[in-house]
């Protein structure tokens, strides 16, 4: 029987897309070539500040962010990672890494804290949005770079913007998981006391919720940080650039310490971000 017939390929939605794609490409390139604009500024704007401040200044403030949010401990870890880093002579990759995490970071806390609060305070919006956030969080890495070169050329940019859809799902969800978890009755009462809507989110259902708002901060920080070898397949550059050369011409040295500062790097902002929220 013809519908139980699995050697041929009835439904060509893969032809489908390629159409959709192709008809983004030719209608609207100018649309999206302008969507990466604040996206460049902000990358751009980070860059120069990093590349332009001492290396010993940008130790010393994480230095300082780690002894004032994580102990002495991640302190000296953090001056011992960023001593290492500088002497496998990774440190312009680092801060360009650094840049392209903020920027995404940046990106997903603006969008993603609202998204989650609407989702928070609203089982329909939650319903609707819950399936868009299956599919960004289950989606190979991969397969983002194909649509994101396509509508707007390979670069770094292009990078941050995969990376902004790949790590946006986690601080939606516990943005939306903190909002839920306030107790009703605290709601009730401010409620009772006169406090509108804007009030009871501002000075009730935020605060109490920052806990796993933070939480959500660190995921996306984690995630964004593991897009960086992917993205530096269209380009990105940072500390993905020296894994995929080693990957490409089989250097295993080069792979490792471009890994090697990839997970230190995850792991210093990883103890800040969990000492910011603690606290």
């Amino acid at each position: 029987m013809r519908l139980f017939n699995f050697e041929e390929q009835l439904i060509p939605l893969d032809e489908w897309i390629q159409v959709f794609v192709d008809w983004l490409v030719l209608n609207y390139r100018e649309f999206f070539q302008i969507l990466k604009v604040p996206v460049e500024i902000s990358l751009n704007g980070l860059e120069w500040l990093f590349f332009t401040l001492p290396p010993w200044l940008i130790i010393v403030a994480f230095a300082f962010s780690a002894w004032r949010y994580a102990g002495k401990r991640v302190t000296i870890f953090t001056i011992l990672t960023f001593f290492l880093i500088g002497y496998l002579g990774l440190w312009e990759n680092t801060m360009t890494t650094l840049a392209m995490v903020i920027t995404a970071v940046l990106f997903c806390a603006v969008a993603g804290i609202p998204l989650g609060i609407m989702a928070g305070r609203s089982d329909r919006f939650e319903m609707f949005l819950r399936p868009g956030l299956d599919v960004m969080q289950t989606t190979p890495a991969f397969v983002y770079l194909i649509p994101v070169v396509m509508l707007f050329s390979i670069g770094t940019v292009s990078g941050i913007l995969a990376t902004i859809v790949f790590a946006l799902p986690p601080i939606v969800r516990l943005t939306n998981l903190g909002i839920r978890q306030v107790h009703p009755e605290l709601i009730e009462a401010a409620i009772a006391f006169g406090a509108t809507p804007w009030q009871v989110l501002r000075k009730v259902q935020f605060p109490l919720a920052m806990p796993s708002i933070m939480a959500g901060l660190n995921q996306t920080i984690m995630m964004a940080l593991s897009m960086v070898v992917i993205a530096a397949l269209i380009g990105a550059g940072g500390l993905g650039t020296p894994v995929v050369q080693g990957l490409n011409t089989l250097e295993i040295g080069l792979a490792t310490i471009g890994g090697l500062s990839i997970v230190l790097l995850a792991m210093v902002l990883d103890r800040i971000t969990q000492g910011m929220a603690q606290k």
